[in-house]
């Protein structure tokens, strides 16, 4: 790789929309190229990585994997994210490509504009920004751009309440993006598709390119050799974040909280995901995530839920030394029961 600069992608998009499902797709379809990882996940989880860790790909050694679990990436650029490329570059076997998936609360600006930091600039370049939507979301309202709509809906939503800060945050991840991938289409019918297509189109003065995909199937060479440069082109990406800092004030994620729940063994798992859609309607959970340890099976089972879809499959085998247990990732607005969520769950896995 001397003389020439190592391409970045980085991978952005709401909470649930697909980014992890369409990383794992990439690596399986690598055909050899040597991809590194940077995972930048919520509330220090760490979920996605071991996700990452079970695909079992040469091309996704665990040597090859580094997790930033010190918050948000678009705030802490300078502390992690910047030590964590210096390594990657000094690593004597460098990678083809690094690819960076932010944590679903991450604004892509900040972590683009230090792809311009001193010794990074002459190494490396932004090959694009992949932004995934969950195009069944999208159409159903939940992250929706028009007010009137979500207006509308408050009666039906309690969450629309607080939409206004995830709107900011969802059309922030789209003004950055060099290429927008239309994900879970297959939950859709076509004109919902293409009324999503031209919902965002229309609140975008960039016209980046914009695919439809589903469960996360995009072919590498579509995500990787873009070619943009990214960081040259900043100045026209201005997020809602950066125009807030102008006035002098600072950026926090007070709207969300996360917590982790350790629970023991699942005796009846079908009688377990009913019981976490629940739980999850009743307490309006964004998103949750996670492993099961599910009694008489010897695979871990991995659990990703958004809203009121499960998805559920067993990842590997559980380590000859590893803790068998059922830990779980709960993310949802500010205001979250966790004390009740809490019980509730202690009570299904029960």
């Amino acid at each position: 790789m001397n003389g020439t600069k190592i391409p970045a992608t980085v991978i952005t998009g709401f909470l649930g929309a697909g980014k992890t499902t369409l990383i794992r797709h990439m690596l399986a379809n690598a055909n050899g190229k040597r991809i590194a990882l940077i995972i930048n996940e919520f509330g220090d989880l760490g979920v996605d990585g071991d996700v990452l860790k079970g695909c079992g790909d040469e091309v996704c050694s665990e040597d090859d994997i580094v997790e930033l679990t010190n918050g948000c990436i678009c705030c802490t650029v300078a502390d992690d994210f910047i030590p964590t490329m210096e390594q990657l570059l000094a690593r004597e076997n460098r990678p083809d490509h690094i690819v960076i998936e932010t944590s679903g609360l991450a604004l892509p600006q900040p972590l683009v504009a230090a792809f311009n930091w001193p010794g990074i600039k002459t190494q490396v370049t932004v090959d694009g920004v992949v932004t995934v939507v969950d195009s069944a979301a999208v159409t159903a309202g939940r992250f929706a751009h028009d007010h009137d709509k979500l207006d509308a809906q408050r009666q039906a939503d309690a969450e629309l309440d607080h939409e206004s800060p995830l709107e900011e945050l969802f059309e922030d991840q789209l003004t950055a993006a060099d290429l927008i991938v239309l994900n879970k289409a297959d939950l859709i019918s076509d004109d919902d598709l293409n009324g999503v297509r031209e919902g965002i189109f229309g609140h975008l003065s960039r016209k980046p390119a914009m695919i439809a995909a589903r469960q996360g199937e995009v072919a590498p060479e579509v995500l990787l050799g873009l070619g943009v440069g990214t960081e040259d082109d900043i100045d026209n990406r201005k997020s809602h974040h950066e125009l807030h800092h102008a006035d002098g004030h600072e950026h926090d994620h007070d709207e969300f909280e996360s917590f982790v729940v350790s629970l023991g063994t699942v005796g009846d798992m079908a009688g377990f995901t009913e019981g976490l859609k629940a739980v999850i309607a009743k307490h309006d959970v964004l998103r949750l995530k996670g492993f099961a340890d599910v009694a008489g099976k010897p695979m871990r089972q991995v659990i990703q839920a958004v809203g009121g879809r499960i998805d559920t499959h067993f990842d590997r085998p559980w380590a000859k030394n590893e803790p068998r247990e059922t830990r779980l990732v709960v993310i949802g607005l500010h205001d979250i029961d966790e004390t009740s969520i809490r019980e509730s769950l202690a009570q299904l896995a029960g």
